[in-house]
């Protein structure tokens, strides 16, 4: 074994991990690589080519790579796994009248916990991704995860539920690099095609990304079971129909379906009623959140109210905010109102940099 170690890296045949992997290779790591199958596109509801991290081109590269380098490669079928838990759990949420985070699910219970066994049947030491994070540790002992140097990229906003066990052996080789600096190694090393290679936005398992598709095809009779409903204002006033209110999310403005005269934005979902409730982008705005299931980072506890930046959203630049932890709740008062809070979304807390955690957004 090499005196660096030997490290499970999970390659999805993208130009990120395979820099990530060909990074600690080229450090004096011995590294095994390992591609998880997570989906079939087919049984989505896909109708064109299958492409991303779970198709066949991409397993083939991850594979191809691998063996350019010297070090193993495995496939790893979690199919079962990740369906029963990610996706029943994305149409639940949806169901629920609420906006899953399928990313942030998959990284915790499915992602980690298949790496970490795997690496333990292979006597690997570490995991490592191609996520752009830093991960070091605290004073007070407790591994912390920090954004990546990348503004642009960086991923921190979906580790927020990797338990510090994990953390413990788990390393971001990309996470004081930009994408730009990833793009320009992997033409170093002669992988033109992998360098060009275009990224995908879209839930991994959503073919092309029609969420409203998707859940019609896994719950065929959704549409019979909850059939269309009303449009009303904060005050009860019905002013137009629906086909259904899973089809929804908070904040849309967009393929409502009714002409209102106006802006008009998704601001409740009410299941009970098969109501969405429809209102002025204002009314969007809230002073307070409270937050479930939460996962500490860099602190076991929160003994006493704390200042925070808060994220509802991966792409929300954070506001100021108050953290109030009161047992597996966190209460988190904004100064300043903030627009568009999820139900089902998540909320991640930072100090400065620094991960402080986060949970998903209650009602």
């Amino acid at each position: 074994m090499s005196k660096k170690g030997r490290v499970l890296v999970a390659m999805s045949g993208g130009v990120d991990s395979s820099v990530a992997a060909v990074m600690l290779h080229e450090q004096g790591y011995e590294v095994i690589g390992i591609t998880m199958k997570t989906w079939d596109y087919a049984s989505s509801g896909g109708s064109s080519k299958e492409t991303g991290c779970c198709s066949l081109d991409s397993i083939n590269d991850a594979r191809a790579l691998a063996v350019g380098y010297g070090f193993p490669h495995y496939i790893l079928d979690i199919r079962d796994e990740f369906g029963d838990f990610v996706i029943d759990n994305f149409v639940d949420e949806y169901i629920a009248g609420r906006t899953p985070n399928p990313c942030v699910l998959c990284n915790t219970h499915i992602k980690w916990s298949a790496l970490m066994k795997r690496a333990d049947k292979l006597d690997c030491e570490f995991i490592a991704t191609g996520h752009y994070a830093n991960i070091r540790m605290h004073d007070n002992g407790r591994y912390v995860i920090s954004k990546g140097r990348d503004e642009n990229k960086d991923q921190s906003y979906v580790l927020w539920g990797v338990s510090q066990e994990n953390l413990a052996r788990t390393q971001f080789p990309l996470g004081n690099f930009t994408k730009k600096e990833i793009r320009q190694m992997a033409l170093e090393m002669g992988q033109q095609e992998l360098a060009n290679k275009s990224e995908s936005y879209e839930i991994c398992f959503v073919p092309e990304n029609d969420y409203r598709a998707f859940l019609r095809h896994k719950k065929p009779t959704l549409d019979q079971e909850i059939g269309p409903g009303n449009f009303i204002l904060s005050d009860g006033t019905v002013v137009g129909q629906h086909i259904g209110y899973p089809y929804f999310t908070i904040g849309q403005r967009k393929g409502l379906g009714v002409a209102f005269g106006k802006p008009m934005y998704v601001i409740e979902i009410l299941p009970e009623s098969n109501s969405v409730v429809v209102g002025e982008e204002h009314e969007l705005e809230k002073a307070e959140a409270f937050v479930r299931d939460i996962n500490l980072i860099k602190y076991a506890s929160l003994d006493e109210p704390m200042n925070a930046i808060t994220k509802i959203r991966y792409k929300d630049a954070g506001a100021q905010s108050v953290l109030t932890q009161q047992g597996n709740i966190m209460q988190v008062d904004f100064p300043h109102n903030v627009k568009g809070i999820a139900p089902g979304q998540s909320a991640v807390f930072y100090e400065g940099n620094d991960l402080i955690g986060g949970g998903f957004l209650m009602k």
